[in-house]
């Protein structure tokens, strides 16, 4: 939208987000009453400010997005009272501008350098692929294209991984537990670009999702936020039935902007 600044659409974020949590908070654990007969979740803007040591006009205008400098004292205090996580309360540093600023803006798919590729094909037997800072896959190699052939063949613009985990049948069909890991996957990509809300790439990539998939458009307002972490990963292999494998993610000194993702066997 015309005048609208990246600056604003990190506001705008910032306040989405604190409204989520703050209306999914569990009443009884900070000792509440329910609202009414049976609202147990869910603190008021009044009850966020009051234990946070801030005025309710102060913390309502956070949550709309108003243009106001909070300190890093303030939101840590606004974290405490709504029991942010780790990678919760760093995404709300980030959206107020106290984490790092991104390296790279988003950018549409891209071939992998050279180097990169032929370090995914020299990783032989192990599943690998590279992504770009907007989850666009930018290159694998032959054993990711035997785990989940439809890489190679999903035309170039679909080629993203959020995209693909959201859309593809196929990919239902691979991951037995499918909705713990597309749930973990939004919170993660939510993670990494939420600074990068107005992105133009960002943006778009949203929007088609929550036209095209009512599963993504359900889990993208929860605004739930993980930071990455290696893990065992379960498939169902057309071929050779259920496969373990572990997840992990390297980051290429020469080109921050890609991650690479790898699995390997279990010992």
């Amino acid at each position: 939208m015309d005048g609208v600044t990246e600056q604003d659409d990190r506001r705008g974020e910032l306040g989405r987000f604190l409204r989520s949590r703050r209306e999914q908070a569990p009443r009884a654990e900070y000792g509440l009453p329910p609202v009414g007969r049976s609202r147990d979740l869910g603190l008021r803007r009044e009850e966020v400010a009051y234990l946070s040591g801030v005025s309710v006009t102060w913390y309502t205008w956070l949550e709309q997005g108003r243009q106001i400098n909070p300190s890093r004292s303030v939101l840590d205090a606004v974290a405490r009272t709504l029991r942010l996580t780790p990678p919760e309360h760093e995404y709300l540093l980030s959206l107020a501008g106290f984490g790092l600023p991104s390296l790279v803006p988003s950018r549409p798919v891209e071939d992998a350098p050279a180097h990169v590729q032929r370090l995914l094909d020299a990783l032989g037997a192990n599943p690998a692929f590279a992504l770009a800072p907007d989850w666009g896959i930018a290159g694998w190699n032959a054993a990711y294209a035997d785990l989940y052939p439809n890489v190679a063949r999903v035309a170039r613009e679909d080629r993203n991984l959020l995209w693909l985990v959201f859309t593809d049948p196929a990919v239902r069909e691979l991951l037995p537990d499918w909705e713990e890991t597309s749930a973990r996957f939004l919170a993660e990509f939510r993670a990494e670009t939420g600074t990068r809300a107005g992105d133009p790439a960002v943006r778009a990539l949203v929007e088609r999702l929550r036209e095209a998939s009512p599963a993504f458009r359900a889990a993208w307002e929860r605004y739930d936020i993980r930071g990455f972490a290696s893990r065992e990963r379960r498939f169902r292999h057309p071929r050779r039935g259920a496969v373990t494998l572990e997840h992990h993610q390297l980051t290429p000194t020469d080109h921050p902007d890609l991650r690479l993702v790898v699995y390997t066997a279990l010992a």
